[in-house]
């Protein structure tokens, strides 16, 4: 993976955080079940450490072994 799919990822997963965010802080109605949401938010920004640490790799830092 090159460098523009992973700041592409990166982008992705920051708009799936600040959208998920947005549906969290929406009112809740009464009766309705909610999406959860949190676990997904812990998912991007696992994957969004993941994508840092191979921007590291492309950008030549030694990390790891």
């Amino acid at each position: 993976m090159t460098l523009t799919p992973t700041l592409s990822v990166i982008g992705l997963m920051i708009a799936v955080i600040a959208g998920l965010a947005w549906l969290e802080r929406r009112p809740r109605e009464f009766g309705k079940l909610r999406f959860p949401t949190t676990p997904f938010i812990f998912l991007a920004i696992f994957v969004i450490v993941i994508m840092a640490s191979h921007l590291l790799g492309l950008a030549g830092v030694q990390h790891g072994r």
